[in-house]
C-alpha cells in the first residue's frame, strides 16, 4: 500500500474555491478506485499550503486510477475548474510507503486506547 500526498500552494484568497474542488474529490476519488483519507485546507500558520492523501496498492493501480479519473465526468469538470479559477499555484505529489508496525491509521496516543 502507498500513500499519496499532494501538497497544493494555493491562492490564499481563494480557500473557498480549494473548498469546493476538495469536496468534489470526495466523491470522485474513492468511486475511481484509491482510499481517499481527505483533503486539509489552511487554518493556522501558513495561509498557501494545502494537502490531499489517499491510500492505493500499488504504482500500476495508480496509474490505472488516473487514466479512470481522467475520464469521469466529474473528474474532468473539477480539473476544468481549477484551471479556470486558478487557485491552485503549484501541486506536487509524493508517494510513501508505511513503515510503522500497524500500517496506515492512527496510532492511539499514549494512555488511550
Amino acid at each position: 500500500m502507498l500513500t499519496c500526498i499532494i501538497r497544493y500552494k494555493i491562492d490564499p484568497t481563494q480557500h473557498d474555491a480549494f473548498a469546493a474542488y476538495a469536496r468534489t474529490w470526495g466523491t470522485a476519488i474513492p468511486r475511481n478506485g484509491a482510499d481517499l483519507v481527505g483533503y486539509f485546507a489552511p487554518h493556522e500558520g501558513s495561509s498557501t499550503l494545502a494537502y490531499g492523501i489517499y491510500h492505493i496498492e500499488s504504482l500500476a493501480a495508480y496509474e490505472a486510477y488516473r487514466a479512470r479519473l481522467a475520464e469521469d465526468p466529474l473528474g474532468r469538470e473539477n480539473y476544468a475548474f481549477a484551471q479556470r479559477e486558478k487557485f491552485l499555484l503549484e501541486e506536487e505529489r509524493t508517494f510513501l510507503r508505511c513503515v510503522s508496525p500497524d500500517g496506515p491509521g492512527l496510532v492511539p496516543r499514549a494512555g488511550t486506547s
